[in-house]
């Protein structure tokens, strides 16, 4: 008797290979394509070595390959054309809505002595390039309420 299963990427049905009864994946390639990338999502979801390895794996490509995207956008104008396209309706969106900033908080009790980043309040970019490192020394400590 044969054992017929629905592949997990197609979803039709298939016989899977007496060598290996767990098949989930029929053998089209667009379907084993998808196992793979599956297996490979899991794993860097997962295992942190594989992980550090894919890590070290692409910046030594990089590394290899300096001017790849710079000769990619050059022979693909149409490419060229939707990126900027679609960063402009990022730009637009993040111009129509205010940007949070983590570090941007009320203060609360007195100030202590310290290094801080000094930054305008009402800030409408998004990098933060305008941002100054200062060193704050408290002379005196604040006179309590009522003492």
């Amino acid at each position: 008797m044969k054992i017929v299963r629905r592949c997990l990427a197609c979803r039709n049905p298939f016989c899977p290979r007496s060598q290996n009864p767990n098949q989930h994946y029929c053998s089209a390639l667009a379907c084993q394509r998808e196992r793979r990338r599956q297996w490979q999502r899991q794993r860097l979801k997962n295992d942190p070595d594989y992980r550090d390895n894919q890590a070290r794996a692409q910046a030594n490509w990089r590394a290899r390959h300096p001017n790849y995207w710079r000769q990619y956008r050059a022979t693909h104008p149409l490419y060229l054309d939707r990126n900027r396209s679609m960063q402009r309706q990022r730009n637009a969106c993040q111009r129509a809505k205010p940007v949070a900033n983590m570090d941007a908080s009320q203060p609360y009790g007195p100030l202590a002595s310290g290094f801080y980043v000094l930054r305008r309040v009402l800030e409408t970019s998004i990098a933060k390039m305008n941002a100054y490192v200062v060193r704050i020394d408290v002379v005196s400590a604040p006179r309590r309420s009522g003492a």
